[in-house]
């Protein structure tokens, strides 16, 4: 297989935008770091809004979500929006408010599992600490971005002579026993307490008792990388779902005076259902809607006319084909890695496709040229879910649920495709032209 450079340099950009962005903070300043560069300006939604056509904006909600929009031409009302959709989370491990005990002359960190990740692929990893930490000051506190480069922390696996079922049994944690994350030997004049908060101060640059609260997750400290024959994969965390944000950004990067107001929408939570003000379950989305309408003079007919014209295009990541565990997919619906976009679908709504919307997105992978694909769950398995369900429901919008496919969803280390992640941006820059 031959790799065009223009896919290999777009993949190398996404696996780039994943090393800068650890956490859901990290990721929405990777995403305001490249709207700035393209001339895109911070709204507050504190402030009053002032909008023009041809206006390039973002606005931040509670610094782990995020809704950049250029005004289009022509009104909403006739034209409708364009809206694609993503998350900035992943599922992992995050420490908890008071996390440092002593066992047995070690200092360990106390963790919450969020989401669904799969635990065993946390064991042995370079894991090291990213998020958000609030900092004391004169006037309150300030929050700081915070992230260690280097591995803090790990999850040492216990040795097959104590675990002689594990690869009959597979490895299996106590989520509250046997996660706690090992940071140091413990020392007897120093409480476990400074010894986790000396770090993060000395990083911050402030006094240990000046720190208040943290949002932290671990992270895998390894860089993405390329793989396969041809360097036609890509590996790294996070794939799911900060691929499908990237390729999204990238879509309304590429966009210059749309007809057509567009959106792209990236939302913290999804991981553990939406329901937050940060989440595809809260107002957040409808608010900039709303005020977008506003800025139109659109009345109560026009905002119906205007979600009646629309699309939102739910992107989240899909399940490869693997071959070596064949029976655990749908025989009719095996979708294949580098063989373009998912159009996900499921009768119980768990995917917001219908066939309406899933015929709208193959006409826009044949205008931009590449190929698409369907998936279906097996019948008999649990599926998960997306935004897209919450997302139409909650503005009553036609909307399609699509990914690039990936292997090894959930792991801390997950695999795709170097041409896959072309084609999705090609997709979805269609969509904005549309």
């Amino acid at each position: 297989m031959t790799i065009p450079s223009a896919s290999h340099t777009l993949a190398q950009d996404l696996l780039d935008f994943i090393d800068a962005s650890p956490s859901p903070w990290h990721a929405v300043a990777s995403c305001e770091t490249r709207l700035q560069a393209a001339g895109f300006s911070r709204l507050e939604e504190v402030d009053r809004w002032q909008l023009a056509s041809g206006g390039k904006h973002y606005v931040v909600r509670a610094g782990s979500s995020i809704i950049a929009f250029i005004v289009g031409s022509s009104s909403p009302a006739e034209s409708g929006l364009r809206l694609i959709g993503a998350h900035t989370d992943s599922p992992g491990l995050r420490i908890k408010p008071k996390p440092a005990e002593v066992a047995q002359g070690m200092v360990r960190l106390g963790v919450e599992v969020y989401g669904g990740p799969i635990l065993a692929t946390f064991a042995d990893r370079d894991l090291s600490l990213a998020g958000r930490v609030n900092v004391r000051t004169a006037n309150g506190f300030v929050t700081r971005l915070l992230r260690f480069d280097e591995p803090l922390v790990r999850l040492p696996n216990l040795a097959i002579h104590m675990n002689r079922e594990v690869n009959e049994s597979g490895l299996k944690f106590n989520k509250q026993t046997e996660l706690p994350l090992l940071l140091g030997i413990a020392q007897d004049d120093v409480k476990a307490e400074a010894r986790f908060r000396q770090p993060i101060a000395d990083a911050l640059k402030v006094a240990p008792e000046d720190l208040l609260t943290w949002e932290l997750n671990a992270y895998d400290t390894q860089k993405g990388s390329f793989w396969g024959a041809s360097q036609e994969f890509i590996a790294n965390s996070q794939l799911d779902n900060l691929a499908s944000c990237h390729a999204a950004l990238s879509a309304l990067l590429a966009t210059e005076q749309p007809a057509t107001t567009c959106l792209c929408a990236f939302f913290d939570h999804e991981e553990v259902g939406s329901e937050s003000a940060a989440g595809a379950g809260g107002s957040f989305v409808a608010d900039v809607i709303q005020r977008l309408a506003a800025s139109a003079t659109l009345d109560t007919e026009d905002q119906r006319r205007m979600l009646a014209r629309s699309l939102f295009i739910s992107a989240d990541m899909a399940h490869a084909w693997h071959p070596n565990f064949p029976a655990a997919y749908e025989p009719c619906h095996r979708v294949t890695v580098n063989a373009g976009p998912v159009i996900k679908s499921n009768a119980n709504q768990r995917y917001s496709t219908n066939a309406e919307t899933a015929a709208r997105f193959m006409a826009l992978c044949e205008q931009a040229g590449v190929p698409c694909q369907q998936y279906a769950h097996r019948s008999d398995l649990g599926c998960g879910s997306t935004i897209g369900p919450i997302v139409a429901a909650r503005l009553g919008i036609a909307s399609v649920d699509v990914g690039s496919p990936m292997w090894a969803m959930h792991s801390i280390r997950e695999s795709a495709g170097v041409l896959d992640h072309a084609y999705m941006i090609a997709a979805l820059t269609a969509s904005f032209a549309d």
